[in-house]
């Protein structure tokens, strides 16, 4: 149900109009009038019971609070005409998968202020078993409506993204959030400003998914490097195939693997690895994590195996090194 929970009316989203393609339209309902959301024209849960839900939409943008209220497995699906950005506030699952049409899938654990961007007309589908009472905030976007740097060519470039990271995004997004659960009766001109925004930043953000350049002098170009590089950074604790991130920048593998060695001066999986450790040791000097805990964070299933990596890369064991910095 798409409701401004502090204003007197009630926005519907009606659906795509199958003969004539128009978008979605806004229409206020009185308060006493029911409004159902539309099927596959939001986020669907299962159980849908385990969860509350709380929206609100103006414009061309409608924005949803959807809280767990028992902890249990929860099954999220999607696939409609609109833009669906997700950004997960509360959540770490002891098991689970995600899955975005057009990427590879995910078993990410822990997913706490992760992004994940679904374009319309892909497929959504997760499943986990939480660990705490998730709570995810879905962003639901008119294509017809989107900033007028995203027109047809530019629009047809956004790409699918999950769980990452863009602090401009999230920034905005969290915004929204703190409107919808705080706003009065007068706030609906702010949220479809903050909405505007928000969705100039995801056109910003997709900008990186440009058409194939030809790398200069055999590196990767520099669209392509920004893809590679952020990929890994977003999915640091999970194993990445070569074929992955040639798929990503839209190269053979093999010439993927011989230009990004051009690049960066390293092959993919020693870069992947040294991100590992950099960030490892960024953790070893908070105090509070185990050197167990810590090689858990970045991918290593075996406190031994992270052992031999570290002390590989930066000639000292973890536990070494956090002394050094003592």
């Amino acid at each position: 149900m798409l409701v401004n929970p502090a204003s007197t009316t009630v926005a519907s989203y009606a659906a795509f109009d199958p003969k004539t393609g128009n978008p979605p339209r806004y229409a206020p309902r009185p308060r006493d009038r029911p409004v159902v959301r539309p099927a596959g024209h939001a986020v669907e849960v299962d159980p849908s019971d385990a969860v509350k839900r709380r929206a609100v939409s103006w414009g061309g943008i409608a924005a949803e609070i959807v809280q767990a209220t028992r902890r249990e497995k929860l099954e999220f699906r999607f696939r409609a005409p609109l833009h669906l950005l997700a950004i997960c506030e509360r959540g770490m699952r002891s098991d689970g998968d995600t899955f975005v049409e057009g990427l590879p899938r995910s078993r990410l654990r822990d997913v706490r202020r992760k992004l994940t961007f679904v374009p319309a007309g892909h497929r959504y589908h997760e499943w986990l078993d939480p660990l705490v009472l998730t709570r995810v905030v879905y962003f639901y976007f008119d294509p017809a409506r989107m900033p007028a740097s995203a027109s047809v060519g530019a629009a047809a470039t956004l790409a699918p993204r999950l769980f990452f990271e863009d602090a401009a995004l999230s920034n905005t997004a969290l915004k929204l959030v703190r409107l919808i659960e705080h706003s009065g009766a007068d706030s609906g001109s702010y949220f479809e400003a903050l909405g505007i925004v928000l969705a100039h930043e995801l056109v910003r953000f997709n900008g990186g998914a440009a058409p194939v350049d030809v790398p200069v002098r055999g590196g990767l170009a520099a669209w392509q490097q920004r893809m590679a590089a952020a990929y890994i950074e977003e999915h640091l604790a999970e194993p990445i195939s070569l074929a992955t991130l040639a798929r990503l920048v839209r190269l053979s593998p093999y010439y993927f693997c011989r230009a990004f060695k051009q690049s960066f001066g390293m092959p993919p999986h020693r870069y992947h690895n040294a991100r590992r450790i950099e960030h490892a040791k960024s953790l070893l000097a908070r105090p509070v994590a185990s050197v167990t805990n810590v090689g858990f964070t970045v991918g290593f299933g075996e406190t031994s195996s992270f052992t031999v990596a570290f002390r590989k890369t930066t000639g000292l064991t973890p536990t070494a090194y956090r002394r050094s910095l003592m």
